[in-house]
């Protein structure tokens, strides 16, 4: 199992644009929440479901590291989603990943994501590989 630094969630990349904020990080859960503004709408104004999609992959990926040897890091192989309810601005949505296999080399989790209502918004699974990577804390 790995030590995430909590430095790593902060970090320049998709998750600090599009404003999500982990809530819980553990090999058999990973939650995180973000506020739908802006930055998350296609032209309609409805939030886009690629930010879905991303929040998901986030949220999988890192409960896969955690959940991993220390010398892997997870990466999104595959993943699918179901858009069940459309979510206007303001909407505050937290996405909760768990684990339906844990491999030497794959893993599979399921991903839901739900509005302030506990009303589901979208739901996935998201495979995993498991690769050797180094996990350091820089921005480099």
């Amino acid at each position: 199992m790995t030590e995430l630094d909590p430095k790593l969630l902060e970090r320049a990349g998709l998750d600090r644009t599009l404003g999500v904020d982990y809530l819980e990080v553990g090999p058999e859960r990973v939650r995180a929440a973000l506020t739908v503004d802006e930055r998350h709408l296609q032209p309609f104004g409805y939030l886009h479901g690629g930010v879905s999609v991303a929040l998901a992959e986030s949220v999988a990926s890192v409960g896969g590291t955690v959940a991993s040897a220390e010398d892997r890091v997870a990466f999104g192989l595959e993943i699918n989603m179901n858009h069940l309810r459309p979510v206007r601005p303001g909407t505050r949505l937290v996405a909760a990943a768990e684990p339906l296999h844990r491999g030497r080399t794959t893993q599979v989790w399921s991903v839901e994501v739900r509005n302030a209502r506990d009303r589901l918004v979208a739901v996935g699974r998201c495979t995993l590989a498991l690769v050797r990577a180094e996990l350091d804390s820089g921005d480099g």
